[in-house]
């Protein structure tokens, strides 16, 4: 387990200075952007560990891998995200742990948050999820609204009991006008961003950047990235 400690100190120091570098570069402050663990398919036990080394905010995309992990380190200083495409019917076990929803993109979702909220007595902070890749009025392949939407969306979530509008999340797009132009798609949302807050001053998050990109997303002008791989090592199963 020492080794396992080790391995993922070396690797969260390495993010530090790529994310320390990337601020540098763009004339921020290092504490103007948040590091969020994607801790996906890992066991609770690194979860633990990264706590140790000062991990603060730690997210899960499937609620059969996050509810119990999450039960499991309930006695940590931990903030959950979870930031995958999210069932109605996960909704209440989501927000049993769940701190902050990253995938809201549609009013049904909205709707289930809410009345679960509410219920378990908690107020949950929500991102909308914005596919670059949708045209003005569809959703995109991995979810998201399209940039169009986020007006309605945004002002629903900000009139729903138990929930906080807190910004905007992204994926960059594998498809479309931004596709290999990660800078750009990040550009993009810094001024979707922009345009929320004239209505929503206080949603100022913008979740963008993952292992391979979060240099363009600090460049652009993101708040919190999410890393999972370059901490975590490549996930079980995929090689």
């Amino acid at each position: 387990m020492t080794d396992r400690k080790d391995e993922l100190g070396r690797n969260l120091a390495k993010v530090e200075e790529r994310i320390a570098a990337a601020c540098a570069a763009a004339g921020r402050r290092r504490e103007e952007v948040t590091l969020i663990v994607v801790t996906k398919t890992y066991p609770a036990a690194d979860v633990r560990m990264l706590s140790e080394l000062g991990v603060r905010h730690v997210a899960e995309n499937r609620d059969q891998d996050a509810a119990p992990k999450a039960a499991e380190c309930a006695d940590l200083p931990l903030t959950w995200h979870f930031v995958g495409q999210l069932q109605t019917n996960k909704v209440r076990s989501v927000v049993g742990y769940a701190d902050f929803v990253q995938s809201v993109d549609r009013s049904k979702l909205v709707t289930a948050l809410s009345k679960e909220a509410v219920r378990a007595g908690r107020e949950v902070g929500c991102l909308i999820q914005v596919a670059l890749d949708a045209g003005e009025s569809a959703r995109g392949e991995r979810g998201g609204v399209a940039p169009g939407g986020i007006g309605e969306l945004a002002d629903l979530v900000a009139g729903a009991p138990g929930l906080r509008l807190e910004g905007l999340m992204t994926v960059a797009p594998l498809t479309g006008e931004f596709a290999g132009r990660e800078l750009a798609a990040f550009e993009r949302m810094m001024d979707l961003s922009t345009d929320l807050r004239r209505t929503h001053p206080a949603a100022t998050m913008v979740s963008a950047g993952m292992s391979a990109d979060l240099e363009q997303a600090v460049a652009a002008g993101a708040t919190h990235v999410r890393v999972g791989t370059a901490v975590l090592g490549v996930r079980p199963g995929l090689g």
